[in-house]
């Protein structure tokens, strides 16, 4: 039994890089699998994502320095700044009533429950991530759609929308892609018990409010940017339009004027 002698228990997610080598962790001794858990610290548990998110339970601040330090050659675009969520919990029967609202309540800290603790976890830290990401880019979004509405949106450059339109679609990848933030863990469909744990965590840390949340905001700088690169399309269409007008004209006049001329020299 895993903290055994612990009635509380701290875990911690760190959204430490764009992608976890869990290869690199096959000759640890392993408890578990998606995710993969591996025994971390002195008498401390670390949960192990492939997107790149590392969560700890039971590690002393040193403890946990190190760790991250040792993974740290395995972890592909490592974050200097990276989001991290906490969670505390407790054993069922003593829980306290004070702070209750802060505490998640355990049956006992088996490698199951941290699992679906873990996914959770690890799911909320990406959120966060991806909430301030998103939001910077919403930012730099305002001041071209104030500028549409005061039809002054065909002014921008292309390369800084079609930016805008890449990141979004990126971060939608990651998320759905790699992450799956909607669905639940694969431990649920074998171990089915356990997912009232999981629902209760997922409503705790509002994982499909945030997503959904997310999911409208990034579809409005989608659209928002789309509007603009098609206004400035057809801003450039136009104006090559009516530099061929011109060009016709111009070889109008130089045919009348050649005409008028061989009419004189008559």
């Amino acid at each position: 039994m895993l903290f055994e002698n612990q009635e509380q228990l701290l875990g911690r997610a760190m959204y430490v890089g764009q992608r976890l080598d869990l290869k690199a962790f096959e000759q640890s001794q392993r408890l578990a699998t998606n995710p993969l858990m591996v025994t971390a610290g002195a008498q401390g548990v670390a949960a192990l994502f492939r997107y790149g998110v590392v969560v700890l339970f039971g590690l002393t601040s040193i403890e946990e320095a190190a760790f991250l330090n040792d993974i740290q050659s395995f972890t592909k675009d490592p974050f200097e700044e990276y989001e991290a969520e906490e969670v505390q919990l407790c054993l069922s029967h003593t829980m306290p009533e004070k702070n209750s609202a802060h505490m998640i309540p355990l049956d006992d800290f088996n490698i199951q429950r941290l699992q679906v603790v873990a996914s959770v976890l690890a799911k909320s830290a990406i959120l966060s991530h991806y909430e301030v990401e998103v939001s910077h880019t919403f930012e730099r979004i305002e001041p071209l759609a104030l500028s549409l509405q005061q039809g002054e949106g065909t002014m921008h450059n292309g390369h800084e929308l079609l930016a805008h339109i890449g990141d979004v679609l990126l971060i939608q990848g990651r998320m759905v892609g790699r992450v799956e933030v909607s669905d639940k863990p694969e431990l649920l469909w074998e171990e089915p018990q356990y997912e009232r744990l999981h629902l209760r965590m997922a409503d705790e840390y509002e994982l499909i409010e945030r997503h959904h949340s997310l999911e409208r905001k990034l579809e409005l700088i989608s659209k928002t940017a789309e509007t603009l690169l098609a206004l400035l399309h057809n801003k450039r269409s136009h104006r090559v339009e009516w530099y061929i007008v011109i060009l016709i004209v111009i070889e109008v006049m130089l045919t009348v004027y050649e005409m008028w001329g061989k009419h004189l020299l008559e």
